[in-house]
């Protein structure tokens, strides 16, 4: 027995996003095929230099995405909708989180997706209904001329106290 359903898509989108998302999905078909640790490191690299971005900025580039990709729009899509999503972003010089976790509510199951500003990006659930097992924040800048300040995640770095 099947089920209708309709997939989500956006507005109009500027025809030059379109053409950076249309590449970002090419990447992103590619990446996919990667195990999650070499993606994982791939996207660390190419992190650096971004900004964080805003809720907005990383719901553009979504909304961008699935514009372009019918496969990223459907619900077998996460992954490279997600991918595509921060690749999106990097080339406009934002970095969302890139987050890969599970559903915490049953049954569970495998997802990825986009956090900005502390909370996913245009998924339909409440934050707390996925469990993030790892993902690639924005790398904040130690410079500060930049105004930020510099994270830090490990804590044998921190001085004793």
């Amino acid at each position: 027995m099947s089920s209708p359903g309709a997939l989500y898509r956006p507005g109009p989108v500027p025809w030059r996003l379109r053409a950076v998302a249309r590449i970002a999905v090419v990447l992103a078909r590619a990446l996919v095929l990667l195990p999650p640790r070499r993606i994982r490191s791939l996207l660390g690299a190419v992190r650096h230099g971004a900004r964080p971005a805003t809720y907005a900025q990383a719901s553009d580039a979504r909304n961008a995405v699935l514009a372009v990709s019918l496969r990223c729009s459907g619900p077998k899509g996460c992954l490279p909708r997600s991918l595509a999503t921060v690749l999106v972003c990097r080339a406009r010089g934002t970095w969302p989180s890139w987050c890969v976790g599970v559903r915490a509510l049953p049954p569970p199951a495998a997802h990825a997706w986009v956090e900005a500003q502390g909370r996913p990006v245009d998924e339909q659930v409440p934050a707390e209904y996925f469990r993030a097992l790892f993902t690639v924040p924005p790398v904040v800048s130690e410079d500060p001329a930049d105004g930020l300040v510099d994270v830090v995640s490990d804590r044998s770095q921190l001085p004793a106290e």
